[in-house]
């Protein structure tokens, strides 16, 4: 018997079994008799066979782990190999504060460090700033200058610990304060392991922690990346991130598409410069959400992998297979957590956390029961990261490569996704690329789309969320939740002054000179912001010599 005879009758006999089984659900389960959906809005069919996947080609589509198109993994031997780095975004208060939690996360357990900054940080603001005011520290550490990022790190080995850094519009400002710390510990950069998020796309479709217009940001991401190519080869200079996309609002489908698209534009415009892709492609890494629907974020993760191959490959014609990888981190669902009986989201971030692991993540953050209320307490904290560790040791998934792979649905929903994938990026190449489609409004349409449409799913109770709109108990919830030490903030400004006053201020005054005379021409920039740096410029001075050149960037109205 032929294989298309077979799958006809595969399907055939599905659809006998579905007219048998539909009745005996609804007799016994009326109220679940409704469609099931995903995440994405994707119904979900009741049962999945060959005859949904009769198009795959297995050696094509899939393959083995560690060989192109690397959608079953990355290695070959996967965690069998090399467990994931075990990091917990991390950051309250001053420096001090942050630096004794990075302690206690080294010592139970975690294998790499993940820097959370304050706004003013983010948003390039020194804590003396007027615009800084009354946020000192609340969602992450301050750093106004070089003295806050030498203690901040002081006594952790930054030559054998990689760091992440969560910061984008003053990205390159902050990376070039933590070479300079390390310079001052004798360590050359070449040794220097980690990442900067550095991914402005997704700031101006959703996170909204832009400064410049995109055009000079864009030559900044550049800027790192060329630099990093040539001195820092342990170092990734960018985390394209899809994470803040889907914390926004949107579904699985669009933080895979636009997450992708953002990474394109980032290769094409290296490409622009005149950098071999094979020089910076290896060091691209990205950054993925972890929500509860584990087959549809496994799904995400093998699709994002096989697309990103392909298009490596044959679009920007990259030859070293390294340039092929997808490498990326997972970071559990902010947005998923809930106040309503906080206990419940430890349940959640082990779900998500196992889909990620499951999806083959290099690297993996896990939420804290708490982070609906507040910062997390060492507890909460703890219990997250026992949760990865649990995974890691306890639950077996790391036994072999891709333990899902072959499934009737996850390959189907592999697929569709990939599918749904190439739409959006043909309607982005309609509107005329990424940074039009910005300006046309079109990603902020589209989130604020599936964000309301989600919203009203749990509404109107059609998608249930566990002690919100469901199981709901009268008591009182007693959160202990980290406070912020006011205290610190004092001692946050009278250190800056003392920056400020026992620095050679002719050396600052040249530095940030140097800098905007190279800001107006086509020079990489960044030497100059290193110079700054190194003569302990504050965060605000030099990010504001850069506004004085590129101008800031208003968001067009969105209707």
């Amino acid at each position: 018997m032929s294989d298309e005879a077979t799958l006809k009758d595969i399907e055939r006999a599905r659809r006998e079994w579905e007219k048998r089984t539909l009745a005996r659900s609804l007799e016994a389960s009326p109220e679940r008799s409704g469609k099931f959906m995903t995440t994405s809005s994707q119904e979900v069919g009741s049962l999945y066979t060959p005859s949904d996947n009769a198009d795959l080609e297995y050696m094509e589509d899939l393959g083995f782990p560690g060989e192109y198109p690397f959608t079953r993994g990355v290695h070959a031997t996967m965690y069998r190999g090399r467990l994931w780095t075990m990091r917990q975004f991390a950051g309250h208060g001053s420096a001090e504060d942050t630096n004794a939690r990075y302690r206690y996360l080294l010592e139970h357990g975690e294998t790499g460090l993940s820097v959370a900054f304050d706004m003013p940080t983010l948003y390039g603001f020194s804590t003396d700033d007027r615009e800084a005011e009354g946020e000192f520290g609340i969602c992450g550490v301050a750093c106004a200058s070089l003295e806050d990022m030498e203690i901040l790190f002081e006594g952790i080995p930054v030559d054998q610990v990689s760091t992440s850094m969560t910061i984008n519009g003053p990205a390159a400002v902050l990376w070039a304060m933590y070479i300079a710390m390390a310079e001052n510990r004798g360590m050359g950069s070449e040794v220097l392991r980690g990442t900067i998020q550095n991914d402005i796309l997704k700031e101006y479709q959703a996170q909204k922690e832009w400064i410049f217009p995109p055009e000079p940001h864009m030559r900044l991401v550049v800027d790192t990346i060329e630099y990093a190519s040539e001195h820092l080869p342990l170092w990734n200079p960018i985390s394209i991130s899809g994470y803040h996309i889907r914390e926004a609002g949107s579904t699985a489908v669009q933080e895979l598409a636009f997450t992708l698209s953002n990474g394109f534009e980032y290769v094409k415009w290296c490409v622009e410069r005149g950098l071999e892709v094979d020089s910076f492609a290896p060091r691209l890494s990205f950054f993925f959400n972890a929500h509860s629907d584990l087959f549809e974020e496994v799904a995400k993760y093998r699709a994002a992998r096989r697309i990103w191959a392909r298009e490596m490959k044959e679009r920007f014609a990259a030859r070293n297979p390294r340039s092929w990888w997808m490498r990326f981190h997972t970071q559990t669902a902010g947005v998923s957590l809930t106040a309503q009986q906080p206990e419940n989201n430890i349940v959640r971030v082990a779900i998500q956390a196992l889909a990620a692991v499951l999806g083959g993540t290099q690297s993996l953050h896990t939420n804290s029961m708490d982070e609906a209320w507040a910062v997390p307490t060492e507890r909460a904290v703890r219990i997250a990261l026992r949760t990865q560790q649990i995974i890691a040791h306890e639950s077996g998934v790391t036994s072999t490569a891709d333990p899902l792979g072959g499934s009737y649905y996850l390959e189907w929903m592999t697929d569709h996704m990939e599918e749904e994938a190439y739409r959006y990026f043909d309607r982005i190449e309609e509107l005329g690329g990424v940074i039009p489609a910005i300006g046309k409004g079109f990603y902020q349409r589209e989130i604020a789309r599936s964000a309301y449409r989600y919203q009203r799913e749990i509404e109107r109770k059609e998608r249930v969320i566990v002690g919100v709109n469901a199981h709901i108990t009268e008591e009182p919830e007693v959160v202990e939740y980290l406070r912020i030490d006011r205290e610190a903030e004092r001692r946050q400004l009278k250190r800056l002054k003392r920056v400020r006053e026992k620095r050679d201020s002719r050396k600052v005054r040249g530095a940030l000179e140097g800098l905007r005379k190279a800001a107006e021409g086509e020079d990489n920039l960044m030497p100059p912001i290193l110079e700054c740096a190194r003569a302990y410029a504050t965060l605000g001075e030099t990010v504001e010599t850069l506004k004085e050149v590129f101008g800031l960037y208003e968001e067009p109205l969105v209707y």
